[in-house]
């Protein structure tokens, strides 16, 4: 059974490329949301349901049950794929975004959510100005740069139209999570400074879950622990066989 690894915002699947360094099994996936470097399908409307329902379909063609992880968006939609469609995930792991009715999204994301400022905010969401918020969120500056060139007019577009369908995600989908009894990771840096850890631990208590919190460690744990995330998640998945 492969693993399926899930970019968030504003990430391509590239941000994988570090821990997939050290990962020893070769059966290993990433995708890449639309509108993320890659195509949008006919009238797809970059909501969080379509992005939910885009994953659920990705996981239905490869047959056979997954080992699948997210990031940031990536990992609310993990907990979505694994609350609607238990019997596509042999285990789950996720960081870096909860579905929580308590979470108040972050100033960045608020701009975002609100019609005219998003757009301005977007405007002055240059290469340089990405690279630099990156950078001081502590991604590498080779990375960071190498995600700013792919934040195009799309991307963007994207970014807006599923933030502004996520005002009230937690309280939306927090409840059928309840009902989840696969094996669960909660991977988490201890100095997020747009998901405070409080909300790792509450993640791992309501799906009964193992939860690791790398010290000194920001929002983008892929690339900045990369070699301990991919040890992190050999161990669950050998445990979990």
């Amino acid at each position: 059974m492969p693993a399926v690894l899930v970019h968030g915002v504003a990430d391509t699947h590239r941000l994988w490329n570090p821990l997939r360094e050290h990962l020893r099994r070769s059966d290993v996936t990433t995708v890449s949301l639309p509108g993320f470097d890659a195509p949008l399908p006919s009238g797809f409307d970059a909501t969080k349901e379509a992005y939910a329902q885009w994953l659920i379909e990705e996981v239905e063609r490869i047959g056979e049950p997954v080992d699948i992880v997210g990031h940031d968006w990536g990992s609310l939609l993990v907990q979505r794929l694994v609350s609607l469609r238990p019997d596509l995930v042999r285990t789950w792991a996720c960081g870096s975004g909860p579905v929580d009715r308590e979470y108040v999204w972050h100033d960045v994301a608020q701009q975002w959510q609100t019609p005219g400022v998003g757009e301005q905010v977007m405007e002055a969401m240059t290469p340089e100005a990405v690279t630099q918020l990156l950078v001081a969120n502590s991604v590498p500056a080779e990375t960071a740069a190498e995600t700013a060139s792919f934040m195009d007019a799309t991307m963007k577009d994207c970014i807006l139209r599923l933030y502004r369908s996520a005002v009230h995600v937690g309280a939306e989908w927090e409840d059928e999570l309840a009902a989840v009894n696969r094996p669960a990771l909660i991977i988490w840096g201890a100095d997020d400074p747009f998901v405070q850890v409080e909300f790792a631990q509450r993640l791992a208590d309501r799906v009964h879950g193992q939860l690791i919190v790398f010290e000194q460690c920001g929002h983008w744990w892929p690339v900045e622990r990369p070699a301990e995330a991919a040890a992190a998640l050999e161990r669950f998945w050998s445990f979990s066989t």
